[in-house]
This record gives structure tokens, C-alpha cells and sequence, in this order.
């Protein structure tokens, strides 16, 4: 076996690399004909409807797998990464409504609700906004030089434990309460929204959405494949032994803010870019993302699926946001009751998430075979 062949077995291993490409050709393959070659009247038609369910969740999925890098392997829980998932949907949302034009309903080129608030001109933030790389540069940079500047004095100063998420939690609540006034220039409560056009080509078209599915599922195998890399590797290890003790691993000489930094760094810029991708499948971005509510769900997803497990996190993401999904359109008023039941009896009795659990049923399995073979070989 040669070195890259050994590499790509530690990192996944012959059946995670054969369940990987099951999924990939689900999502590149399967889904694209389903949706765009099968007709309507098909029962294999994959309606739009589901195309954007997917697309989302999958952008949620990149989302948790983000908040497992950093609190499943780093032990830094975040209850603020809403906060770096608006501004990246902030960032790209910009440049939608700038490739709106006069097409709008005041017909001029300028966001309506600048219109409305009699805007003469774009604020400062809006520089260069209608130009796409300049979007996917503040799409990353945003997100990632404010956890950067907050990552290095929170780290620096060893604030950590309940300490750090209370201020994580706080800071997603000041942006949420700045977003929200109309005198920021980011829309105040409604955001933005109507979006028309990505690079010139109509954003409601079958072919623009499978287009932004497809890129959404890259980026979500990619960031899965990232996540696996960094936590298999030398620099996951000492995360690792930064999260059970950091006092021992400060003793063998490693500065830990500089590892806990690069990741909490690492793990808002995905998250950013999950918000850019979010924001022209879903079609409307606004502050209550912002919303604490919406980080403490981003830490119940990682939960429910199983924390320091990365696949856990798509699977925890997948379930809820299905179930509520489902439980919305199925129990509209009682729905809420619902997801918390579900909430508590995965922490009653799921305390290592779903995958956690499928891993001890899959050893015990494993010993039980065990068991059973080594007598046979001894006779």
C-alpha cells in the first residue's frame, strides 16, 4: 500500500470511503435526474420543494460540523455560531439584492427598503457589493477576523468553560439587537429578501437550484473530509488532549490559545460560508438567525447526533431539522411540544447521540462474533 493509499484509509477507512461515494453519487447523480429529467407527473420526481429542504439542511449539516470540530474536539462549547452563519448570509445577500437592479417595485437601482427609508446613496458597508469575488471575500473574512479578534483576547485571557459560551451568547445578542435597526443598512427586521439573479442567471430556475444543491453537497463533503483530516491528525490529537486537560497539555510545553484559536477560526469561516450558501436557496436572510435560540439548536444538533463524531453532526442536523420540518406542516400548534420530547429523550437516553449509540451496538455485535469464531478456531 502505497503512502497516499495509506492516508486515505486512516482518514476514512474502506467502508466510510464506500459510504462517501454512495452519497455523493445520491447527491450528484440521483437527485439532478430525479429532479430535472424526471417529469412532474413521475412518482420519482424530486419536486423544488424538496431540493430546497435538502439544500438547507445540508447547509445546517456544514453548520454542525463546524460546532462538533470545536466542541466535540476542542471542548470549547459556542453558543454564538449563529452569529458567524448571518454574517456570511449577510455578506453574500448583499451582492443578491445589488444584482436585483431596477428591478425592484420603486424600479431603481437601490434596495427597496433603502428607497422606503430614503436612502441617497450606499452606506459605506455596501462597497464594491455588486461584484461577486468581493462578496465571497467578505463571505469568509467577516465571519472569520471577528472570531479571530474575539478568539485571541477571550483565549489569551483563559476564559473558558460557561464562562465562554455566556459570551459567545451574549455577543450573537448585541449583533442580533444592532441587525435589527434600520440605521445599520442591512434591511432592520425584515433583512433581505426577493432576491433575482446570481452572476446574471435567474436564481429561480431548476437549473440555478440544482446548481447551488450540487455546490452546497460538495462543500458539505468537503468540510467533512477537512474535519476528518484536522482531528486525525497531530494537531487533533492535542485538541483532543486540550479538551480532557489542558492544564497537563500546558505542562508539556504546547501553547493551547493557538490551537483553539486556528480551530474556533476554522470552524466560523464554514460556518459563513454555510450562511452564504443558505441564503439564495432559502431566499431571504434576516436577524433573527441571529437569534441565541437558533445557537443553543446549532449545540442540539451536534448533541442529538452524537458529539466528536463529525457524521454525527450531519445525522444530528438531518433529524431535527426534519422533524421539524415535518412536524411543522403535520402539528402546526403543537410542534414545539414535540421537538422538546425529542430533545429530552435523546438526552435521557442517548446521552452519546444517535451515532454513539449505533457504535456500541456495532462492538457488541463485533464481541458476540468474536465470541463466537475464537472457540471454533481453537478446536
Amino acid at each position: 500500500m502505497g503512502p497516499i493509499s495509506s492516508a486515505y484509509s486512516r482518514l476514512y477507512g474502506a467502508k466510510g470511503w464506500a459510504a462517501l461515494g454512495a452519497a455523493a453519487v445520491v447527491l450528484f447523480l440521483v437527485f439532478p435526474l430525479l429532479n430535472l429529467v424526471a417529469p412532474a407527473s413521475s412518482p420519482f420526481h424530486v419536486s423544488a420543494y424538496w431540493v430546497t429542504l435538502i439544500g438547507k439542511i445540508m447547509c445546517y449539516a456544514i453548520v454542525a460540523v463546524a460546532m462538533d470540530l470545536i466542541w466535540g474536539y476542542a471542548g470549547i462549547l459556542s453558543l454564538g455560531h449563529g452569529l458567524f452563519f448571518a454574517l456570511g448570509g449577510y455578506a453574500f445577500g448583499m451582492y443578491l439584492m445589488r444584482q436585483i437592479g431596477a428591478d425592484g417595485q420603486y424600479r431603481v437601482n437601490m434596495p427597496d427598503f433603502m428607497v422606503f427609508l430614503d436612502w441617497k446613496e450606499f452606506p459605506w458597508q455596501w462597497w464594491n457589493s455588486d461584484q461577486f469575488w468581493w462578496a465571497m471575500l467578505l463571505v469568509v473574512l467577516v465571519p472569520g477576523l471577528l472570531a479571530f479578534v474575539f478568539g485571541y483576547f477571550a483565549f489569551r485571557s483563559r476564559v473558558k468553560g460557561v464562562y465562554f459560551s455566556i459570551i459567545t451568547q451574549a455577543l450573537t445578542y448585541a449583533a442580533m439587537l444592532l441587525f435589527f435597526r434600520n440605521a445599520t443598512g442591512f434591511g432592520g427586521n425584515n433583512g433581505f429578501t426577493d432576491f433575482k439573479r446570481i452572476l446574471g442567471i435567474p436564481i429561480t430556475t431548476p437549473e440555478a437550484r440544482m446548481a447551488l444543491f450540487a455546490i452546497t453537497a460538495a462543500v458539505l463533503i468537503g468540510t467533512l473530509l477537512l474535519g476528518r483530516f484536522i482531528v486525525t491528525s497531530k494537531f487533533g490529537r492535542v485538541l483532543a488532549a486540550i479538551r480532557d486537560a489542558e492544564q497537563r497539555v500546558m505542562f508539556c510545553g504546547y501553547n493551547t490559545a493557538h490551537y483553539k484559536l486556528f480551530v474556533w477560526t476554522l470552524s466560523a469561516v464554514l460556518c459563513g460560508i454555510a450562511g452564504a450558501l443558505y441564503v439564495p436557496q432559502v431566499g431571504i436572510i434576516n436577524p433573527s438567525e441571529m437569534s441565541p435560540a437558533n445557537s443553543i439548536e446549532i449545540a442540539i444538533w451536534v448533541a442529538v447526533g452524537g458529539r466528536g463524531t463529525l457524521v454525527g453532526a450531519i445525522v444530528g442536523a438531518g433529524i431535527v431539522n426534519g422533524a421539524k420540518s415535518f412536524l411543522t406542516q403535520a402539528f402546526p400548534e403543537v410542534w414545539l411540544y414535540f421537538l422538546g420530547l425529542l430533545f429530552i429523550l435523546v438526552t435521557l437516553f442517548l446521552p452519546q447521540g444517535v451515532v454513539g449509540v449505533l457504535g456500541q451496538i456495532r462492538d457488541k455485535l463485533r464481541v458476540r462474533k468474536l465470541a463466537r469464531t475464537q472457540p471454533a478456531k481453537a478446536l
